[in-house]
């Protein structure tokens, strides 16, 4: 399986926003890795949010010295098809997926993964209702963004968190293969009870996933 990660210009919305950096790993083969950067289109809208998310600016999203969004699409699904399990995996698929698959048909390019996805939030969602007997709801919404669900895994999250403009919590700026990998590294903690990769061997895995 291939666990996606893409920084976008913007929320979800793949006909309003550009794809900036596209990062991956294969799950099964964790050393397989994929990261790269494009400019956006002249059309493409900017966020605030995702500046600040990012750690970039407007200036860096449309560097006309970067690849285009088309052939980073396209060394993207040339690195995706020698790989034999094609699943995408990612937290919240609808937003990779749509991105992916949205900005593809745009540039006339053959999309590389099937219709059938694996979604990280669902997966973690189902295994925190097994263990607690109760959904991760809070005002009829799951709470479990990405941060929630590395927590749930026994790991500490990085990363810089929003909430709208709000700067909630200080970190690093996102990182597609980084993100990627912390969502394989949680993957394989909720399926399997066992670590993945090294960079997180400092993080115990919880006694309720290595049992499950």
């Amino acid at each position: 399986m291939i666990v996606v990660d893409i920084e976008a210009s913007g929320a979800f919305d793949p006909l309003k926003y550009g794809i900036w950096q596209i990062g991956a790993t294969e799950l099964e083969n964790p050393s397989n890795t994929f990261l790269e950067e494009a400019r956006i289109d002249n059309a493409d809208q900017i966020h605030e949010g995702a500046l600040k998310v990012c750690g970039i600016t407007e200036e860096e999203l449309r560097d006309k010295t970067k690849q285009s969004q088309k052939q980073l699409l396209e060394n993207f699904f040339s690195w995706v098809e020698k790989i034999e399990n094609k699943i995408l995996v990612a937290h919240n698929t609808p937003f990779d997926y749509s991105y992916l698959i949205l900005r593809a048909q745009k540039y006339g390019l053959d999309f590389p993964f099937g219709y059938r996805s694996v979604d990280l939030h669902v997966i973690a969602f189902q295994k925190y209702l097994e263990l607690n007997k109760k959904p991760p709801i809070e005002n009829g919404k799951s709470i479990f963004n990405l941060r929630k669900v590395i927590e749930f895994c026994g790991m500490q999250d990085p990363r810089i968190s929003l909430n709208d403009l709000e700067v909630v919590k200080e970190g690093s700026p996102h990182n597609a293969l980084e993100d990627a990998k912390l969502e394989a590294e949680c993957m394989s903690r909720i399926l399997y009870g066992k670590g993945l990769l090294k960079e997180f061997e400092q993080f115990p895995i919880p006694n309720a996933l290595k049992s499950a």
